[in-house]
């Protein structure tokens, strides 16, 4: 049997068996639907396999060979990925693609800079991004959905290996008119007796409420959000304080209103800025020429909130 089909059309298969939708893996491949579409009926026409239920309400779902398909289908797609990093060994140049994961909390005030910087000096690898918390980076990272991730030293397991790149130190954010909000430093006790808005990740939380465990307090939460924007908003707007290690360039809320932004006084941990990957993915040209890259981008950025000074 002479098949024909290609690793393009492999990769929207498993990209619409993921999502459960042409058009949700439309938007994450950067592919019309119409392509998607094609390619799906050329795979299921070249093997003579149904591959999707067509369910017009709820979208499509795999069929049973449709099933065991994209378990090989993913098989490939790694092999042929393998094979590409390897020809980038051989030949010595930084090639191929590339899977950056971004904790979201960040990811809009650093990830497009680094990635702009190592498109400049790396224009032969294609770089992929994706924006989750830090219990979906890990996942992401065991599954090898994603190559390496920038993000905090939060409950990194021990099969993961974590490069640091800065300390980043906490900061009360208050609204302008907020009590506390012309203080040079404020203590976790006087925070407690005002209400607080939450930046409520999974796991990022935890770090954010050990601060005040540490001093055995309670923080009066009376709002939470997963958004970093929308709690900037909800601070500004007068609901509560909140504590955040990023500073965005500008002080100013999403909806345009001054926020304040006061180190925390006392000896709380930091938390540090870095990457996370597998054991022995550095060996990969891509991955170390990305941190190496990336280290640099970060050492020379007078960025709020960040010391422009490596961390030693």
């Amino acid at each position: 049997m002479n098949l024909r089909f290609t690793l393009r059309q492999l990769e929207y298969f498993v990209s619409v068996g993921e999502n459960g939708s042409i058009a949700q893996a439309s938007m994450q491949v950067n592919v019309s639907s119409p392509s998607i579409s094609a390619a799906i009926s050329q795979l299921e026409e070249e093997f003579g396999l149904p591959l999707f239920v067509r369910k017009h309400a709820h979208g499509l779902s795999l069929t049973q060979p449709g099933k065991q398909f994209m378990e090989q289908a993913r098989k490939i797609l790694v092999e042929a990925d393998s094979l590409n990093r390897l020809a980038g060994v051989i030949s010595g140049n930084v090639q191929g693609p590339l899977s950056v994961g971004c904790l979201l909390t960040f990811a809009q005030v650093l990830l497009p800079a680094i990635r702009r910087q190592f498109h400049t000096q790396y224009a032969e690898v294609q770089v992929s991004q994706i924006e989750c918390d830090q219990q979906t980076l890990i996942e992401k990272m065991r599954h090898a959905d994603i190559d390496i991730a920038l993000t905090y030293d939060l409950e990194i397991p021990p099969d993961l290996e974590f490069i640091p790149l800065r300390s980043l130190p906490l900061y009360a954010v208050f609204a302008a008119d907020h009590p506390l909000a012309k203080r040079e430093t404020v203590s976790v006790e006087t925070l407690v007796e005002f209400p607080m808005v939450l930046l409520d990740l999974p796991i990022s939380r935890n770090y954010f409420m050990s601060v005040f465990e540490r001093v055995g307090c309670t923080p009066n939460i009376v709002e939470r959000t997963r958004d970093m924007a929308v709690m900037r908003s909800l601070v500004a707007n007068g609901f509560g304080f909140s504590v955040a290690n990023i500073r965005p360039h500008s002080d100013l809320s999403p909806d345009g209103q001054e926020l304040c932004y006061i180190p925390l006084a006392g000896t709380q941990r930091p938390m540090r800025l870095g990457f996370v990957l597998t054991k022995g993915a550095r060996s990969i040209l891509s991955v170390d020429a990305f941190i190496n890259n990336a280290t640099e981008t970060l050492s020379n950025w007078g960025y709020p909130g960040i010391p422009v000074a490596k961390e030693s």
